[in-house]
Parts: structure tokens; C-alpha cells; sequence
């Protein structure tokens, strides 16, 4: 039995239909270098999607693999309960060096599901624990993505994953969304005041007194389909928020460690939010740990003697792993030597500039929107109207397929095809990378 045949046998595979595995069979991958990742069988891959978003330096980087195998050799992981180790307390002082100035301590967890149900349980249990009784509930937007656990699915929304689970979850408050691309108030985003934040408004004050936090995907809604809203919602919602008591969470998972040009992106409004999620960029896509930055604040509520019911007492096996602090340490580090983030803010320029030159006139093309070194595209049925292909219609998907023989990772959102290349990414692979997308596009519709 090969390798493919046996990886059907025993594997179910995440976000997927394993029917399709039928007509699409797993690609096995043995190895990687930089942007480019290869199978089995010799065919190389360009990474357009750095692995779900969490490659940031290209793989099997040197200076990551060094770090790493320097941390083996003295401890690869200890209990993190009246235990602690170099690695974890070193990153520690760095985050809170960097991050917004609210956020003062550092919880961590082991994935950014894990690390959002964190974030829900510690602003629940801190309103709890100041008297605050009423503030159980929580705000989230429309067609907001979490994480794929209970209470983060609760806090989401996107029906494909959270349907089926709706008798358990969490009732959660649902605000409408920014919408840039089809925004109604028909606003030029150069003139945008955020008028849609009159729905979260609305919501916040005549709810307020039971609600307990805010969970927003800062500036980019990515699941939603890479959707680019202003920073302008985000500075109206620290005003409300801080009049209310109410926490702002803010899921940096995705859009965090310089994705939007920014090291958070929160910092596009100049604001700090009150619990903060970091993950994916957080150890560069090579070991799964998650983070959740929070202030003193909510830290001392939580702090008293053990029998007086004060505790934290969320924990996971894994927390503070030495391994993935070394790497996250070295990340940081690679952030502040090589300068990461004035590199991500030149590169953004070129690859919009060669995105828009490439691909702005194709038909099904009916936005390209860009942030950072993130650049999505939304395939539409009718340019004009706007209006969407049929969800059944799959285009993104078989675009995908078509992609991946000619040697690309798109990975699409629903009809949404985006680039999120790691930062090591040069001009010719940029021109590559879209070449092979805008050639899958148009085979798509010659075909169609």
C-alpha cells in the first residue's frame, strides 16, 4: 500500500470533505525549502498561503531549525504549574514590550481555538469575580470566524462549521459587520466613517449591562473572506467599550505578527484592546502554541489565596513549552535584527502594484483588496452587480485544483483566492506566484 493509499485509510483530514479526496487525493509532501514545499513524487509547490498563514520566515529556515535544535539539547519541555523555564520568560518580557500598553501578562495556551475559549472564560470569570454578575455574555460579528471549539464557534459565525453544534454553544450577541465591498452607507473608503458601527452601537447600549466582551478580528475579517474594514471601527469600539466596562478580545491569530503591515494590527487604530490572541506567526508555523496577552487589571482580580476561589485554573499539558518559547523567542528576534516589518511594507507595495497590473481586468475579478502583504481576490458572477457565483459552483475550489497542477498553493475562501506569501518572498517569485494564479483563472473560464 502506498503512502497516499494508506494516508486515506487512517486519516481524517481537517476542513475537508473526504469525499472529495476521491477525485483530489492528498499531496504528500516530504519536504520544504523557503516558498516552496515538494511531494513525494519531485513536484514543487509555491507556498501562496504560507500554510495557512502561519509560515513566516519559509521553510525549513536555518536560523528557526537552529534555535530549535540549541533548545533540545537542555530541555525540550517541564511542567508549567510551580515550574517554569528560560525560553517562556524571556518571550514573556518581549511580548509585553511590544504589544499594546494595556496588555501587562501573558497566559499560554497551545492553539488559537484554545486560545480564544482562554480569552472567553477569563473575561467572564473576571466580571464574576468584581461583582459584575450580570456581564455574561458576548459579542461577536457576522461572519466572524474563532476557532473551531465550543465556545469558539459560540463567538464566530459561519454556519459551514457551527450549524450542527448550535443546541451547545454559547448565546451570543450578533452584531452586522463591516462590509467595505458592498457597504450600503455606499461610502468611498477614502470618506469612510465607519457608519456600520451604528450596529455595534446599538447593540452595546442597550445590552451593556450584561455583556462581558467584544471578540473582533482586528482590520481584516480573514475567514469571512479577507475583509478590509476601517480603523476608525475599531476606535469607536474602545470608547463604548471603555464607557461600558465592557473587554475588548481582540483575535490577532491571523492578523497579528506584521500580516497587515503592522506588528498587530490593532495598531492601525492606535488602540489596545484588554485580551489580546496571539498564534500562527507566533512560532513562525512551526510548532502549534497560542498566547493570551491580558492587563493587570484582570490579572489582580484573579489574584488572592487558593481556597478563596479566585484562581485561574484553566490549564493544558503543554503550556509554556520550551521548544515552541525558543522558537517564538528567535521569531521576535528575527523581527527586531532584520527588520520585518519596514521588509513587509516595501514588498506590499510591489506585489499590489503587480496583482492589480496582472489581474485587474479579468472579468470574474470584482475586487482586489489588499493590507500588508495580504492581497485577496472576491470572484464574482457579475462585476458590475457585484453579485456572487452560487456557492454549489465551487469556482474557488476548482480554480484551486487547477492551481495545484501547475504547481501552486491557493487554498481559496469560498470564491475568494488570496495571496498571504511568506515575507522572505522576492519580485520574481511574486510575479510567479501570480502568473500561476491568473493562468488557473483563466482556465477555469475557458473551460466554463
Amino acid at each position: 500500500m502506498n503512502l497516499v493509499d494508506k494516508d486515506l485509510k487512517y486519516i481524517w483530514h481537517p476542513a475537508s470533505q473526504m469525499k472529495d479526496y476521491e477525485d483530489l487525493k492528498p499531496i504528500v509532501i516530504e519536504k520544504g525549502e523557503g516558498l516552496y514545499i515538494y511531494d513525494i513524487d519531485g513536484n514543487r509547490y509555491l507556498d501562496a498561503i504560507s500554510s495557512w498563514w502561519c509560515n513566516l520566515f519559509g521553510h525549513s529556515n536555518k536560523r528557526i531549525n537552529s534555535a530549535i535544535m540549541n533548545q533540545i539539547n537542555k530541555i525540550e519541555h517541564v511542567i508549567f504549574a510551580n515550574f517554569s523555564n528560560i525560553p517562556a520568560i524571556e518571550l514573556s518580557e518581549r511580548l509585553v514590550r511590544i504589544t499594546p500598553d494595556r496588555l501587562e501578562k501573558v497566559f499560554f495556551a497551545d492553539n488559537g481555538s484554545s486560545a480564544v475559549e482562554v480569552a472567553l472564560k477569563m473575561s467572564f470569570h473576571y466580571h464574576q469575580q468584581i461583582g459584575k454578575e450580570k456581564k455574561k455574555r458576548f459579542v461577536g460579528l457576522s461572519d466572524a470566524y474563532h476557532g473551531e471549539t465550543l465556545g469558539a464557534l459560540s463567538v464566530g459565525d459561519l454556519d459551514r462549521y457551527s450549524k450542527v453544534y448550535k443546541p451547545l454553544m454559547i448565546d451570543t450577541l450578533r452584531v452586522e459587520g463591516p462590509d467595505c465591498y458592498r457597504c450600503p452607507y455606499k461610502k468611498h473608503r477614502d470618506e469612510c466613517n465607519s457608519e456600520c458601527f451604528e450596529h455595534m452601537d446599538k447593540t452595546l447600549r442597550e445590552n451593556h449591562e450584561d455583556i462581558s466582551a467584544v471578540i473582533i478580528e482586528p482590520i481584516i475579517q480573514g475567514a469571512a473572506g479577507m475583509k478590509i474594514y476601517s480603523p476608525i471601527y475599531l476606535k469607536k469600539l474602545r470608547v463604548l467599550c471603555d464607557k461600558y466596562d465592557i473587554n475588548i478580545i481582540a483575535d490577532e491569530i491571523a492578523v497579528g505578527y506584521g500580516r497587515t503591515g503592522k506588528m498587530f494590527a490593532c495598531e492601525h487604530a492606535g488602540i489596545s484592546p484588554d485580551i489580546m490572541c496571539l498564534s500562527k506567526g507566533l512560532t513562525a508555523g512551526y510548532l502549534p502554541m497560542s498566547v493570551v496577552m491580558t492587563s493587570n487589571k484582570l490579572y489582580n482580580a484573579f489574584y488572592g489565596d487558593y481556597n478563596d476561589g479566585k484562581a485561574f485554573l484553566h490549564s493544558h499539558t503543554y503550556s509554556g513549552n520550551a521548544l515552541g518559547c525558543a522558537v517564538a523567542l528567535e521569531v521576535l528576534k528575527m523581527f527586531e535584527e532584520d527588520n520585518v516589518i519596514e521588509m513587509i511594507n516595501k514588498k506590499a507595495l510591489l506585489l499590489n502594484k503587480i496583482v492589480k497590473e496582472e489581474l485587474s481586468d479579468n472579468p470574474w475579478i470584482g475586487e482586489i483588496r489588499s493590507i500588508g502583504l495580504i492581497n485577496a481576490i472576491e470572484l464574482v458572477k457579475d462585476k458590475k452587480n457585484k453579485d456572487p457565483f452560487p456557492h454549489e459552483e465551487r469556482i474557488g475550489y476548482e480554480i484551486y485544483k487547477i492551481g495545484l497542477k501547475k504547481g501552486i498553493v491557493l487554498r481559496p475562501i469560498g470564491n475568494v483566492l488570496y495571496f498571504n506569501p511568506p515575507y522572505i518572498i522576492e519580485e520574481d517569485e511574486m510575479r510567479e506566484m501570480v502568473r500561476l494564479c491568473k493562468e488557473s483563472i483563466k482556465e477555469k473560464i475557458n473551460h466554463s
